[in-house]
């Protein structure tokens, strides 16, 4: 405060996501005072042992998750979500300032270097994974520097244009692969969206029926949370199967495997519901999900499908993965401003409420007729008493 020279300064509180307790001292408990309102007009400093008003200053705190946050101190902020930049806005930072910045740190001119769009859009692609552009200024400023030793060793006339065929000559194997569309539709095959610290992914989940006795198998690190979907959207199917066109007790005789890919890289969340459904629905009921399509939601054990989070993130990763043709949950539409126009444009979007309409999208082919089944259900004011046995007239 006197370093400022004024009661009412922004103070900028960097990585609050990032305090630890420990037997120093417990940080989120003194900011519990220091941002509270009602309490830090007198704050009291253990160094200084006097009152001080903090009443006047304007905290601004960042962080790149929440959940580590306590919730107290979460409770005494005004959340701002700041969306990743989409790769069109990465193009441009780095056209109009990044590119710039690391020519003019390496000595170098336009006559030197120059990157042509498609170069810039590989390194943004193949060599980065973040929500921000630091590594992607990073990169950038690996090949200004070995274009400055170019020049170094063949005079001040050198000049070398970025295109996505030499790339690799400066920055080596791309360190980064996008998933892509598989080459066909395939039975018990979905394609999730997932989000990230970095951004949006494609999740490619997998389920596989085998003979067995009942036993449902989740791999590839998931959470509890996934976890649980999974246990959820078995329940649907079973509570539908008769839409599937399979036996009531189906599920006594098969084993059934969930695999989400890359198997060493733990995934949970409350969105991969639907498209956990729509796999296991597939696979016992043997019609393929379309490849070009794909989904995210979370769902009940009666088929309705629930609102998910990181909407632009996911349409973006679907968008990079070649996919354009999307499913999300009808409570979702009010977010739709936050989605980029040119994005908006470029994709389908099918807004649903329950996992039938869900499964009409996304299976190739149409569900079996349903089958005619006695249902097992008492009718009001009628007792399904069994009929008594014949009477035989004793002999």
């Amino acid at each position: 405060m006197k370093k400022a020279g004024t009661r009412n300064p922004v103070f900028m509180l960097d990585e609050v996501d990032k305090m630890a307790s420990d037997f120093r001292g417990d940080p989120a408990s003194a900011l519990l005072e220091v941002l509270d309102p009602e309490q830090n007009h007198s704050f009291q400093d253990h160094y200084l042992d006097v009152e001080y008003d903090l009443s006047q200053v304007l905290f601004v705190a960042t962080a790149n998750v929440l959940h580590t946050i306590p919730a107290a101190l979460q409770d005494r902020m005004e959340i701002l979500r700041l969306h990743g930049y989409t790769e069109v806005e990465k193009l441009e930072i780095a056209k109009q300032y990044l590119v710039k910045k690391q020519r003019d740190n390496t000595g170098l001119t336009e006559k030197n270097v120059a990157f042509t769009d498609a170069a810039l859009t590989d390194m943004i692609r193949s060599y980065t994974r973040e929500a921000g552009v630091r590594n992607l200024e990073r990169e950038i400023g690996n090949v200004c520097r070995k274009v400055a030793r170019r020049v170094v060793k063949s005079g001040a006339k050198y000049k070398e244009t970025l295109t996505p065929e030499n790339l690799s000559d400066f920055l080596g194997v791309p360190k980064f692969r996008d998933s892509m569309v598989h080459e066909k539709s395939e039975i018990g095959l979905v394609n999730g969206l997932a989000w990230t610290e970095v951004g949006g992914s494609i999740l490619q989940t997998e389920v596989q029926v085998l003979d067995g006795k009942g036993k449902l198998t989740t791999t590839g690190q998931l959470g509890d949370v996934m976890t649980e979907s999974a246990q959820a959207a078995l329940s649907y199917v079973r509570s539908r199967a008769h839409h599937l066109g399979l036996p009531r007790d189906f599920y006594r005789n098969v084993d059934i495997h969930i695999h989400v890919p890359e198997g060493a890289i733990p995934k949970d969340g409350p969105s991969a519901g639907i498209t956990l459904a729509t796999a296991l629905a597939s696979a016992l009921a043997k019609i393929p999900v379309r490849r070009d399509l794909a989904m995210t939601g979370e769902v009940t054990l009666r088929g309705k499908v629930l609102a998910i989070g990181g909407l632009k993130e996911k349409l973006l990763a679907a968008h990079r993965a070649g996919i354009f043709d999307v499913i999300l949950p009808e409570d979702n539409r009010k977010d739709l401003p936050e989605i980029p126009e040119n994005l908006r444009n470029a994709m389908k979007l099918n807004f649903v409420d329950t996992m039938d309409e869900v499964l009409k999208i996304a299976l190739e082919g149409p569900l079996p007729e349903l089958r005619e089944e006695t249902p097992n259900v008492l009718e009001p004011g009628v007792l399904n008493v069994p009929p008594a046995p014949e009477q035989r007239p004793h002999q």
